[in-house]
């Protein structure tokens, strides 16, 4: 299938969910935020809530400082 994820086109295999694509992408996903298609998707989806073709997929990821 193919996404944008972030601006960039990506071709992906085997990849399903939102939890699927952050662990695909070796990211915390404690540590990020999702938004699918200008939407946001809850943290408590993210094992249920599908990755599609033609999805606009962006992720922010948070970084901690002090």
């Amino acid at each position: 299938m193919q996404i944008q994820l972030n601006g960039e086109s990506r071709v992906l295999e085997g990849v399903d969910t939102i939890a699927g694509l952050i662990a695909h992408l070796g990211l915390d996903g404690r540590k990020v935020a999702v938004e699918r298609n200008l939407e946001i998707v809850p943290k408590s989806t993210y094992a249920e809530a599908p990755v599609m073709d033609g999805d606009r997929i962006e992720i922010v990821t948070f970084i901690g400082g002090g």
